[in-house]
């Protein structure tokens, strides 16, 4: 079973997301960190294939400060795939800078927070 760590500060998001794979037919588990803290050691011992995290504009969700998070997964669990969630109404600037660090190979992938959690879903079993 594939393992998913999911790191937002949109709980309501997170668990739709959650609760979309529980009923699919997808044979991934969803693990959702309680805070940013917490992310780097549930990577450690999950062994997720994929990292979803939220940007916005306030600490400590904020595109740099995921940036470090990124670096400090990807040494524990260098084969993990990182993806980013930005709602791109609100926050423009940090969906801009995110398409970029998507098009150097910083990031294995993007999404905006507008779209549904089952074709998040989707995207995220396609990685």
């Amino acid at each position: 079973m594939r393992k998913i760590v999911v790191d937002m500060q949109n709980f309501l998001f997170a668990d739709s997301v959650a609760t979309a794979f529980k009923k699919s037919d997808y044979e991934i588990d969803v693990v959702r960190t309680e805070s940013s803290k917490d992310t780097v050691e549930l990577c450690k011992l999950y062994k997720p294939f994929v990292l979803i995290m939220e940007v916005t504009g306030y600490t400590p969700w904020k595109l740099c400060e995921r940036m470090k998070l990124r670096d400090e997964v990807k040494r524990v669990c260098p084969d993990c795939k990182i993806a980013f969630i930005v709602d791109s109404n609100t926050e423009k600037q940090a969906a801009k800078d995110i398409r970029d660090a998507k098009k150097n190979g910083l990031i294995d992938q993007f999404f905006y927070g507008s779209m549904t959690a089952e074709y998040l879903m989707d995207q995220i079993y396609a990685m």
